[in-house]
């Protein structure tokens, strides 16, 4: 209990700005490195001095259940925080803009992200491309409705998500979300209860489709009994391969659509972190000691991004597009979400799409990376205690009922 209890009420843990770092990361989102604020004012990279035509790019459309997307989305978290100095609201929702004229049609955001920041910049953003584009968001923390002040960690009572759905509707400017997930699992509260809940919200029109964020294969077989679960979004990239143990296979068999966040490794697989990287104040990398991004594990894991810029130079491309060519060659229901905060890196991570690895390539990159393994864990251990059991690798929920409790006889 003093487990749960130090999981559930962070104000006591955490300073007010350490708090939010550490509740909306471990909440999860996929996307790409943020810049630290040198990098933000150089020109080729600013924001502010990209100017013409967003570069057309072609997207393929893939489908999660019965929900079709386009084959590749776009992360809404790091326009609201996460990597330090997030961009303005009017460049947000020039980058979200240029993301949709470039051929970005899924749109991924939480009431988390600020809180209330990032679904207030998508809602304005996209107002007036709504019937084109698919909008995710994210339920399952105790925030309060009106000011986005934390009131304590996880809330999934079916009443507060109810509840909490109508001001997500307020701030997204809409009367649906097309996919809403449970951010997190919340122990507290059984899966049905919450996959109940979500069917109760489709039948009245304020949502299309419902799903999963770092759940395991048990819970999600409980959740997708009660009510079909559209999509799981889980942590899935080229040097993270949790998933691969037991919640893609789940997925792939009860046709489950797998959205991966952080598709390019916190940034680490775009090859742009280095031991001399400049973080910048407040970068949750940093800031909330992941073990991947200690200088030792920035040196040691070089040979990864070495290993996709070996494949890339074949196709002109880099590590940061192989790296998100090789998720989307995995399985045909998986559909990445890379985020960014610059438009030039908007274009390069969805130029990926046009990258087609051979069969030849897919087992040079999945020998290499047998061979060469990973040095340091996905994230730090209070971070994957709020994850649900059989998401992280040396944990199952096989043989168990998951996270939550089951009904009272």
């Amino acid at each position: 209990m003093e487990s749960q209890k130090h999981l559930l009420d962070r104000r006591d843990f955490l300073s007010k700005s350490t708090q939010a770092a550490f509740i909306a990361f471990s909440s999860g989102s996929l996307l790409s490195a943020s810049i630290s604020l040198a990098q933000a004012k150089s020109p080729e990279n600013n924001l502010l001095n990209t100017t013409g035509k967003v570069q057309e790019f072609s997207l393929g459309k893939r489908k999660l259940g019965s929900l079709e997307v386009s084959e590749m989305g776009f992360g809404c978290m790091n326009i609201a925080w996460a990597y330090g100095n997030p961009p303005s609201k009017s460049d947000s929702i020039k980058l979200i803009q240029s993301a949709y004229e470039a051929g970005h049609r899924f749109f991924d955001t939480a009431e988390i992200y600020g809180p209330h920041t990032s679904e207030r910049i998508v809602g304005e953003a996209l107002k007036s491309y709504r019937n084109d584009v698919v909008i995710a968001s994210k339920i399952g923390f105790d925030i309060d409705f009106e000011t986005g002040q934390m009131k304590g960690g996880l809330n999934s009572q079916p009443a507060h998500i109810k509840q909490a759905v109508d001001y997500m509707l307020k701030r997204l400017q809409t009367d649906h979300i097309d996919l809403l997930y449970q951010h997190r699992v919340d122990p507290t509260v059984r899966i049905e209860d919450v996959a109940g809940t979500m069917a109760e919200l489709i039948q009245a029109g304020k949502i299309r489709h419902y799903g999963l964020s770092e759940a395991g294969e048990a819970t999600i077989r409980r959740a997708h009994a009660e009510h079909p679960v559209t999509a799981v979004q889980n942590e899935y990239s080229f040097w993270t391969r949790d998933p691969e143990a037991e919640v893609i296979p789940t997925c792939e068999e009860l046709g489950i659509g797998f959205v991966p966040w952080s598709s390019l490794g916190m940034g680490y697989l775009t090859g742009k972190v280095t031991p001399t990287y400049n973080f910048a104040a407040g970068d949750i990398r940093k800031s909330l000691n992941f073990p991947r991004f200690t200088e030792e594990a920035l040196v040691k894991n070089r040979k990864i991004v070495d290993l996709l810029q070996l494949v890339g130079e074949r196709y002109q491309a880099s590590p940061g597009k192989i790296a998100l060519a090789w998720q989307l060659a995995k399985k045909p229901f998986i559909v990445p979400i890379p985020g960014t905060r610059l438009i030039p890196h908007m274009q390069e991570n969805i130029g990926a799409a046009n990258v087609k690895l051979s069969a030849a390539d897919l087992n040079e990159l999945e020998n290499g990376f047998t061979s060469i393994g990973v040095f340091g864990d996905r994230a730090p251990a209070q971070l994957k205690e709020a994850h649900d059991i059989g998401t992280s690798l040396g944990t199952s929920s096989k043989g168990t009922h998951g996270k939550t409790p089951l009904r009272q006889k």
